[in-house]
């Protein structure tokens, strides 16, 4: 998918931001495919997340993101521009929807942070189920990302992560054939088990 005009200037003459505002080392972004359309599914504790994930990849995310960040209508303005589009969670937001498996179809990558709301004290939470489901309906591979702190458990701005990704999740390797409850779960914990190997790995090399 084309890069939107906000994105790319950001992305090329900001750099010396991003690196002042969230300070990180990347682990394993060369696992992201190189064409086709790709899930990054990563935890969530910061509001600085999303600026990490896209500081850490080439490729334009396209974020999928909380309704109620676009209700201040300049943050909104900024947001899609950069690429981001809202969901209401719990509430079957078919535009949303539509909207995710129009860049997956348009071999973009998407961003979801799989645990659907930020972690409070920064532990994994229970994963949700969107992002496999649109993974088996568009056919696309699923990137396990973790964000680990260098000190504490919750990344701040300002303080230095660990962003680390891991080899990409092929749709057969899912095991979504029937699209069933029992299906989705399971993925899910797959996905979910993918990135609390990142962290453990990167919490024992930060210790």
């Amino acid at each position: 998918m084309k890069r939107t005009p906000l994105y790319t200037f950001a992305r090329f003459f900001l750099p010396w931001l991003f690196r002042l505002i969230v300070p990180m080392d990347i682990n394993g972004a060369g696992y992201m495919p190189q064409s086709g359309g790709v899930i990054i599914c990563c935890n969530h504790a910061s509001m600085t997340d999303p600026l990490r994930l896209a500081y850490s990849q080439r490729r334009q995310i396209y974020f999928m993101s909380k309704a109620e960040l676009f209700k201040n209508k300049f943050v909104g303005f900024i947001i899609k521009k950069l690429g981001a589009f809202p969901v209401s969670r719990g509430k079957g937001d078919k535009s949303a929807l539509e909207r995710a498996q129009g860049i997956l179809g348009g071999s973009g990558v998407l961003g979801i942070f799989i645990e659907g709301t930020r972690s409070k004290d920064g532990s994994l939470q229970r994963p949700k189920s969107g992002a496999v489901m649109l993974a088996g309906k568009c056919g696309a591979s699923i990137l396990p990302c973790c964000i680990t702190p260098e000190k504490g458990r919750l990344p701040k701005a300002f303080s230095k992560s660990v962003v680390s990704y891991g080899k990409p999740i092929s749709p057969d390797e899912l095991g979504i054939t029937n699209g069933t409850p029992s299906e989705y779960r399971a993925a899910s914990r797959l996905v979910m088990d993918r990135i609390a190997a990142l962290r453990e790995r990167d919490v024992k090399a930060l210790s």
